[in-house]
């Protein structure tokens, strides 16, 4: 067994934890952190009785017990077609039947070797454990990683699970098995689920997950580029040594935006929620955690998603963006949180383990289907560095179902520019105006900074702040309200998809809109609350075309004595654009009724 691919082995010191607490598992690029990938390869050495490095004692404790209590191996599981995937298993000793979870790894060139900390405390809890790696993602110098192409969650990913659990069978013998997956593991974990022929996953965790496959990559008109080239930039190889000439032409058209409609198709047969019929006629209970600034499967799908299922389910949302809230607690954390709250999301995922798996009497089956952090509801200190820490978690809402969440609604209308140049968000209808500004150029107003690495910023108590007098006035488009009242502090309290109605013409035959709703405090200062694109393809010369669309959930208080304000632009670093640069988009108020932003209010 090779403990780090022929790499020396790190030692591991409490700054290494600390460094996976703090800043979490992303690193730029993106990419997974060093501290993350350096206490696996630490702990896989300790495992195989390497003594060469360090480890904090409470790791070294942690490495020494399960070595103690079982038998580690590095098996090479054959799939049908022979493509052999690389796998790590903990088989408890003792004839005693004992569940397995099976945690297919997610999207990155380490395969299942980042998340070893989280396969040692699933073995202390009492269960044997197997993770593998899905085909064809990897570093081929690492041993970590498995042949073949990646399928991106197709129907070989879910023949290999099912030959994986078949493996399982014959080594382990598990009383029950359940499939545990984050990111690209959480999807494949719901599709395998739904697709084993003998019907063997008694349940399943799907840590930032994706429900829709098709709309993550391609919705309302407008292709999720950003996202989908940085997943190709992450799978360890080059794209045509990691896809097959079938995906590589399916990934081609999405990129030159074209034979969308085969994308789609493409999309929709690797989506859990396709067939969601089958896990409701499984009885499979599924626990879902997300986030509300998730930059590779928006959260709105994920939750149109969820509430397909009629099993017992759990969904959790977070702060963040993908892996941020769950990371940490996969990766390595151990006594001495940075704040508190930190260990909550994974602790819930294993509390919905234990209860299906091991029948603890945890009282999982009394728990609420949703429950939503609030941004930003956390209480921070500055520390040195120019960063905050949370000293208080954010406040967290239990609702019975994802339609509780929304009990009411405010509707604000769009008016033409006033004094300042920007126009309002105003209490009565107002029409006959219109408003322009110049298309293609990417403008301060943005969803995020970089993929994963904003959010990732946002859990850890350090939300993106914008100055919303230096939004670049004729390069988009700016309504807001007077400063708003409330009661208890809070002005009003969003809870789900705000939803826009407005009317659109172009130079060009076709126009992508980007809305954006802010948070604005007193002194001008900004924080995001949520944002969408959509496209308008096919417009003619001179056409004005109603628009309607919902941007991504939330769960947010405004402040009392604060402003919100809707921003449109046409151009994000996230999304296709259509149309021209240097083109002209006018916004206008529809001609059969008002342009509106809709409040979900709860």
């Amino acid at each position: 067994m090779t403990a780090s691919g022929g790499e020396p082995i790190p030692s591991i010191t409490d700054a290494t934890l600390t460094d996976i607490a703090t800043n979490g598992i992303w690193g730029p690029g993106p990419t997974v952190n060093p501290a993350a990938v350096d206490a696996s390869r630490a702990l896989l050495a300790a495992l195989q009785g390497e003594t060469r490095g360090t480890l904090p004692a409470e790791l070294e404790s942690l490495a020494a017990d399960v070595r103690q209590r079982a038998t580690i191996n590095l098996p090479q599981i054959v799939a049908e077609d022979g493509v052999r995937l690389s796998a790590f298993s903990i088989k408890l000793n003792g004839p005693e039947p004992r569940p397995l979870v099976v945690v297919p790894a997610g999207w990155s060139p380490f395969g299942w070797l980042p998340f070893l900390y989280a396969y040692l405390t699933l073995a202390q809890r009492g269960y044997h454990v197997l993770a593998y790696t899905p085909r064809g993602i990897g570093d081929p110098a690492l041993p970590s990683t498995s042949e073949g192409f990646i399928d991106v969650g197709g129907p070989k990913d879910w023949s290999d699970g099912s030959t994986v659990l078949d493996y399982a069978q014959a080594h382990f013998d598990p009383s029950r098995i359940g499939l545990l997956g984050e990111s690209y593991g959480s999807g494949i974990s719901q599709l395998v689920a739904a697709h084993d022929p003998d019907n063997r996953v008694s349940v399943v965790v799907a840590l930032s997950t994706w429900g829709n496959l098709a709309t993550s990559m391609y919705d309302n008109g407008t292709r999720h580029l950003a996202a989908v080239n940085a997943l190709i930039a992450f799978t360890g190889g080059d794209l045509v040594d990691k896809f097959d000439e079938d995906t590589q032409r399916i990934l081609a058209d999405f990129r030159n935006g074209e034979n969308l409609d085969g994308v789609v198709a493409w999309g929709t047969e690797r989506s859990p929620a396709t067939y969601a019929d089958i896990t409701n006629e499984r009885g499979i209970p599924t626990f879902v955690s997300n986030t509300w600034h998730e930059s590779l499967f928006p959260a709105g799908q994920v939750i149109d998603a969820f509430t397909r299922l009629t099993v017992p389910k759990r969904l959790n949302m977070w702060i963040g963006d993908h892996g941020a809230p769950e990371g940490p607690g996969l990766a390595g954390l151990v006594a001495g949180l940075p704040f508190p709250g930190l260990r909550t999301p994974m602790q819930e995922a294993y509390d919905w383990l234990d209860h299906h798996l091991l029948d603890v009497d945890n009282g999982v089956p009394t728990w609420p289907e949703v429950d939503n952090q609030v941004m930003f509801t956390y209480r921070t200190v500055p520390v040195p560095g120019g960063s905050n820490l949370i000293t208080s978690p954010a406040r967290r809402e239990e609702r019975t179902t994802w339609d509780g969440v929304t009990t009411g609604r405010e509707r604000l209308y769009l008016t033409a520019a006033g004094g300042s140049g920007d126009g309002a968000l105003a209490t009565e209808p107002a029409g006959g105006w219109a408003r322009d500004f110049a298309a293609g150029d990417l403008t301060t107003a943005t969803a995020m900074d970089a993929i994963m690495q904003t959010g990732q910023k946002e859990w850890f108590g350090n939300p993106k702040t914008y100055d919303l007098a230096k939004f670049e006035r004729s390069q988009l488009l700016v309504w807001s309200t007077e400063p708003l009242t409330g009661q208890d502090g809070v002005a009003r309290r969003i809870r789900g998809s705000v939803t826009l109605r407005l009317a659109v013409r172009s130079t060009e035959d076709a126009a992508t809109l980007v809305a954006y709703l802010f948070d604005v405090a007193p002194d001008g200062t900004a924080r995001i609350v949520t944002h969408e694109p959509f496209t308008v393809l096919a417009l003619a010369p001179g056409e004005d075309r109603t628009v309607r669309w919902e941007l991504q959930p939330a769960a947010y208080d405004l402040t009392e004595g604060h402003r919100l304000a809707l921003v449109v632009n046409g151009r994000d670093q996230l999304y296709s654009f259509a149309g021209q640069e240097g083109s002209t988009t006018t916004v206008t108020s529809p001609a059969d009724g008002e342009a509106f932003l809709e409040l979900p209010l709860g």
